[in-house]
């Protein structure tokens, strides 16, 4: 498969990590609203699928944690245990619901040092009612507004026979962008979802990376590999690459995507004393295989920053900008915004 042309190259983009939700419960039109007021770029939707095929923004198929399941009594008999990706959950999950009854549901903070008094306000929302927003809000504020969805779970879901890439692409091209100029990224941590959606829509494709955790000498550990059923037969093998340090990985995630985006210790890793070590090539080594570079995930609070950075987040957003980020997702996207209009102001050095 040939190589795909670059992206034009812009200013760095900030997109609102599954809206603003070191602010609001995530994944809810307030929280999106909230990131595009902010100024962000792309709001992030996480997609999975209802019992009844509709699709929703949860960043898990999982919604024990963002959402007040557990406080209707009417549907305590359907927690239960679910092995996704070979890893067992035990809770609820929005495939064994009908859209009508996650309506009745209210999203939650899920992480407890965020603030909590808007829980219980505001409904889990469809895919296409983020579509909509993000173009009456792009014609509200002036400024196109994008959205950078991912398919959670891909595989997974289409063993279930709830395939996820279909059921997107529709809602896209219902509302007209489903086009080579539509201000969408479609994401996957999969490389072969996103091998079976090149060959269905002209839209950017972006490559996640994971890693299981951090080296003692700041490399990253592969994934915890896991092995589909087989009872999903759309994607063939789509096999990624585990070592991003040579050209020929890149190389290989080029020929279908036009992202790649990395967990941020890729490209700039800590030592176990959370000191900041020097900064990879991976940028470079991307970028010479045409790929655009956006990193995830930046966060306010002082457990996520490197001790370097002395509890200044910009100071973290500063030094991937220095670098050539073509973007990067964040949890408060007014912070991000902020830096960003800074670039250049003050340098961070690696020790």
């Amino acid at each position: 498969m040939k190589s795909l042309a670059p992206l034009p190259a812009k200013r760095p983009l900030i997109i609102g990590h599954r809206g603003a939700c070191g602010y609001l419960p995530e994944h809810t039109l307030e929280g999106y609203r909230l990131a595009i007021a902010q100024g962000a770029d792309y709001i992030e939707p996480d997609l999975v699928a209802t019992r009844d095929g509709e699709l929703v923004a949860r960043h898990e198929p999982t919604i024990t944690d963002t959402t007040d399941v557990a406080s209707h009594p009417e549907f305590l008999d359907r927690r239960r245990k679910v092995l996704i990706d070979g890893v067992e959950t035990v809770g609820w999950f929005a495939c064994d619901f009908t859209l009508a009854e996650l309506r009745t549901l209210r999203a939650v903070q899920a992480r407890k040092d965020r603030p909590q008094q808007y829980n219980g306000r505001y409904l889990i929302p469809t895919f296409e009612e983020i579509i909509a927003l993000a173009q009456s809000e792009s014609l509200r504020v002036g400024r196109t507004v994008g959205i950078y969805p991912e398919t959670k779970h891909p595989s997974w879901h289409c063993e279930l026979g709830l395939p996820l890439e279909d059921r997107m692409l529709a809602a896209l091209t219902s509302a007209g962008w489903n086009t080579l100029d539509a201000p969408v990224f479609l994401q996957s941590f999969e490389a072969g979802n996103l091998r079976y959606l090149r060959s269905l829509t002209p839209l950017p494709l972006v490559q996640l990376i994971d890693a299981a955790g951090i080296n003692p000498d700041g490399s990253m550990m592969p994934p915890l590999a896991w092995n589909p059923t087989g009872r999903c037969g759309l994607y063939g093998k789509g096999v990624l690459p585990v070592a991003f340090n040579r050209a020929e990985s890149f190389a290989q995630v080029a020929e279908y995507a036009n992202v790649i985006a990395p967990w941020k210790r890729y490209i700039v890793s800590v030592t176990p004393e959370n000191r900041l070590q020097p900064a990879t090539q991976f940028i470079e080594m991307a970028h010479a295989c045409g790929l655009q570079v956006h990193t995830w995930t930046m966060r306010n609070e002082s457990q996520f920053l490197a001790s370097d950075y002395q509890n200044d987040p910009q100071r973290e957003y500063q030094q991937f900008f220095s670098l050539g980020i073509d973007g990067l997702f964040s949890d408060f996207p007014d912070t991000a915004c902020a830096a960003r209009s800074t670039i250049g102001r003050f340098d961070v050095q690696s020790r």
